[in-house]
């Protein structure tokens, strides 16, 4: 992308929702205010790790780009469907120190699109903020 921006929602040739925020808070965003209006879209995301995935699937995308994505992420988007370009692929997202899994990566092992947006938004409530993608 461009811009500052780390993910941009696309409903055919239109921008619908776009955010500089960081790691899946934009796509959290998204899902709590645009996702009924809004089906098939596009998402270019800054990183494509399984959580992501699984809100993708939720958000009802047909597409995702991306400059990197994990082998976990292409299996879910594989699962459901939904076409994907990813630039680079990693086993999985690594936190900053780039030893150690995202915890945000761990957490969405296993789990339905569904299932992982309660968890997540949960502990956002709570006042646990996700960290990765």
């Amino acid at each position: 992308m461009s811009s500052d921006d780390t993910l941009r929602i696309y409903q055919g040739n239109t921008l619908v929702f776009s955010s500089e925020k960081e790691r899946l808070l934009p796509l959290m965003d998204y899902l709590n205010g645009l996702t009924l209006q809004h089906r098939e879209v596009i998402i270019f995301d800054k990183v494509m790790g399984n959580a992501a995935a699984l809100l993708s699937v939720k958000a009802g995308c047909r597409e995702v780009w991306s400059p990197l994505g994990s082998e976990l992420a292409v299996k879910t988007l594989d699962k459901y469907g939904i076409t994907h370009h990813l630039t680079a692929i990693v086993p999985y997202i690594t936190q900053a120190d780039r030893k150690s899994m995202c915890p945000m990566e761990k957490l969405s092992i296993d789990k339905e699109p569904e299932e992982f947006y309660r968890v997540l938004k949960a502990r956002i409530e709570s006042g646990t903020q996700p960290t990765g993608s």
